[in-house]
């Protein structure tokens, strides 16, 4: 099956040293891939490389297996780019009429599909009136379904939720979710890491320019699964003595609603007869809890509850850049 998009080395340099170096993806069709990175790491400078907007100093990539920059390939292409303006004396339906036109639509198809469209993303009559009208987010909803109207086989979608309120992007991703259904391929650059999470397949974190790492949502996710143990009779001796008798990192809350940012402090509020905690530690498998959980009882305290924390694709990402460098700006 000819995938959706492969690059095999695909560069950007520019004089400035920003761009992006080396890039290998594959996205088969009917995937979502969710593609990460601080300001500046080079993520919208590879999509317009992918949409033909600019062309790589080195590598190749295809879309269906057709060239980047080939007729064939924008066909099948539809994208919201993340800083976009509309014509502020159109009407929202002129736009999508105009985008319909450029992208070969015939009329009638045209005239069923641009309502259709506006009601998808939450535009409906507000499609009538003037862009100068429009809010931010009624904006980013007409840039969403202009990227639509084409019908394209694959989506890129650059920041889609960035004006959005949370009732808004949760229909973003509703959109989104409804559009894998049907088999559309999704390429999803978003600092929402929710949004990715819950829609995309696979992922890869970009930075500096360079995929720093990458994978399967699911098996990030498992990567890093933290349990948790509410206990009572804790004392800051406990924690001391099963982080050396287990070798694990073992944090403390209380369940209090009194916080405590220093040791001492910590001290003062388990004196004070706030002795009922969550104790967390990062594991590999419930053997390792069953292990905490005996342990804590052979010390006698009271082990009201066990539960995990699944890992999320915020915890992966702040993981996978901290301690580094990197540009911090918008791509130029």
């Amino acid at each position: 099956m000819t995938a959706a998009i492969h690059t095999e080395g695909l560069t950007k340099e520019f004089d400035n040293g920003r761009g992006c170096r080396d890039v290998s993806i594959t996205v088969q069709e009917g995937e979502a891939f969710g593609f990460l990175g601080p300001n500046g790491a080079g993520k919208s400078t590879f999509v317009k490389m992918l949409v033909g907007l600019i062309y790589p100093t080195e590598g190749s990539a295809t879309i269906f297996g057709h060239p980047i920059h080939s007729l064939e390939a924008k066909k099948r292409i539809g994208y919201l780019p993340e800083l976009f303006r509309y014509q502020e004396w159109l009407t929202g339906e002129e736009v999508m009429r105009l985008h319909a036109k450029i992208c070969g639509v015939d009329a009638k198809t045209s005239k069923e599909r641009i309502p259709q469209l506006l009601d998808e993303v939450g535009l409906g009559s507000r499609g009538r009136g003037k862009i100068k009208n429009y809010s931010k987010g009624m904006q980013q909803r007409l840039g969403l379904a202009a990227a639509l109207v084409g019908d394209p086989k694959i989506i890129f979608l650059d920041e889609p939720s960035s004006a959005l309120d949370p009732v808004g992007r949760k229909e973003v991703r509703s959109i989104l979710m409804k559009l894998k259904a049907e088999g559309k391929t999704i390429f999803l650059n978003s600092h929402m890491l929710e949004d990715v999470e819950a829609v995309c397949d696979q992922i890869a974190l970009l930075n500096n320019g360079e995929i720093l790492r990458a994978g399967e949502v699911g098996d990030v996710l498992q990567q890093k699964v933290t349990y948790r143990f509410k206990v009572s009779g804790y004392t800051p001796v406990v924690r001391n003595w099963l982080q050396e008798e287990t070798g694990f990192e073992i944090q403390v809350e209380p369940v209090s609603k009194l916080s405590a940012s220093s040791e001492l402090a910590q001290a003062d509020l388990f004196a004070s007869g706030h002795d009922t905690v969550w104790l967390k530690a990062e594991l590999q498998n419930e053997e390792q809890a069953g292990w905490i959980n005996s342990l804590l009882i052979e010390q006698g305290l009271t082990l009201y509850e066990v539960g995990k924390v699944s890992g999320n694709l915020e915890d992966w990402f702040l993981t996978a850049v901290k301690g580094l460098s990197h540009r911090g700006e918008q791509d130029k």
